[in-house]
């Protein structure tokens, strides 16, 4: 079983999350409603940043921890 947290290639040093990537959309969504609260968080020198609450990674595309070897999972649906 592979535990390696889900992981968010973004644009941007400054990312929020509020653990509801993979649960949005639907005519009965609510921001965070099974997430969390929503936090900020900016990128350092590692080029990756962690959710406290969720674990989510989010990456800096072309930062030093973008290796090309990082899954994209907003390519598969969780918005960053």
């Amino acid at each position: 079983m592979d535990h390696a947290p889900e992981t968010t290639i973004v644009d941007t040093p400054r990312v929020w999350c509020d653990g509801a990537g993979d649960i949005r959309g639907g005519k009965n969504y609510k921001p965070a409603s099974l997430g969390h609260p929503r936090v900020w968080m900016e990128i350092d020198e590692k080029g990756y940043v962690d959710c406290g609450y969720c674990d989510r990674r989010f990456v800096l595309q072309g930062g030093p921890a973008d290796d090309g070897n990082v899954p994209d999972a907003s390519v598969t649906g969780a918005a960053a």
